[in-house]
């Protein structure tokens, strides 16, 4: 080899190195979606949405069972509630008997005088046509089987009477169903103190004022001469044939009763038109009260 001639060698391992980083390169260059953040965005996306869902059904559900002017039988809402439309203001006297056309009544004629429908829970059964009388009221009257409803099912219904204005609760001996809520002119029968629809019906038609004949009318017995604590007793027999019909006949000269003031302590009524007093009628019965 001629001494002036000089031999050229690239750099020691240059090849080798080019392709690892070329291969770095795209691996960096070639990285995958990030799936961690976008399965965690998408969790946050769906829970908010969750979260919007149930509070939108909430109130959707809460409207559904609240009187308005829009909305002034929510009942219509709950399965099972039967209707039925009587005339009010037919009162009967303290010796009458009504030959009622369902059990428990949920309208019709009726006392006089009204059952304390405070919130009182009766340990005993109470004669029908004081009960109905508070019906009139605005009142939901919760009867039960006493041989159906004990113990801690017997607990929860009373949770939900005691202490409320217009609410009333007492048992009622041969009930077909363990558990019947009534209204003027509305019953729903159930077998479960713990059904949906028990706080449904009340939320629907305690104090509505588009559903009674008397709305605002007084819950307290003050000088009524309803005694609460030793009350007119449930007849089970059938009435005889002197009882007073749906239609109101065989009606009595009822007695003198209490003019109807709301209580102290009423919930307003849901409606804003006031209650009106009827004028006297000529005939036996009695303007409602």
């Amino acid at each position: 080899m001629a001494s002036g001639t000089t031999k050229k060698k690239g750099p020691k391992g240059g090849g080798k190195n080019s392709a690892v980083k070329a291969a770095r390169s795209s691996v960096v260059t070639k990285k995958g979606p990030p799936w961690g953040l976008i399965a965690g965005i998408t969790v946050v996306v769906l829970v908010a949405a969750g979260v919007f869902t149930y509070s939108f059904m909430q109130v959707s559900a809460a409207r559904k069972y609240t009187v308005s002017d829009d909305n002034k039988d929510p009942s219509v809402n709950i399965p099972g509630v039967v209707r039925v439309t009587y005339t009010g203001g037919q009162h009967v006297d303290s010796t009458q008997r009504v030959a009622y056309d369902q059990t428990p009544p949920f309208g019709g004629p009726h006392d006089g005088v009204w059952a304390d429908c405070t919130g009182v829970v009766y340990p005993v059964a109470v004669r029908n046509e004081n009960m109905v009388h508070t019906l009139e009221h605005g009142t939901v009257w919760i009867a039960y089987n006493p041989d159906k409803v004990q113990g801690t099912a017997l607990d929860k219904l009373k949770d939900k009477v005691t202490g409320t204005p217009y609410m009333v609760m007492s048992p009622y001996p041969g009930l077909d169903q363990p558990i019947s809520l009534q209204s003027w002119g509305h019953q729903l029968k159930l077998a479960n103190p713990e059904d949906e629809r028990i706080d449904q019906f009340i939320k629907s038609l305690r104090a509505n004022n588009y559903q009674t004949p008397e709305p605002g009318g007084r819950c307290d017995s003050n000088q009524t001469g309803f005694d609460s604590s030793n009350p007119p007793p449930f007849v089970a027999e059938k009435p005889g044939p002197d009882a007073v019909t749906m239609d109101g006949k065989n009606i009595k000269t009822a007695e003198s009763a209490p003019a109807m003031t709301p209580s102290a302590g009423a919930p307003a009524p849901t409606a804003t038109a006031p209650a009106t007093t009827a004028p006297v009628p000529t005939s036996a019965a009695k303007p409602s009260q």
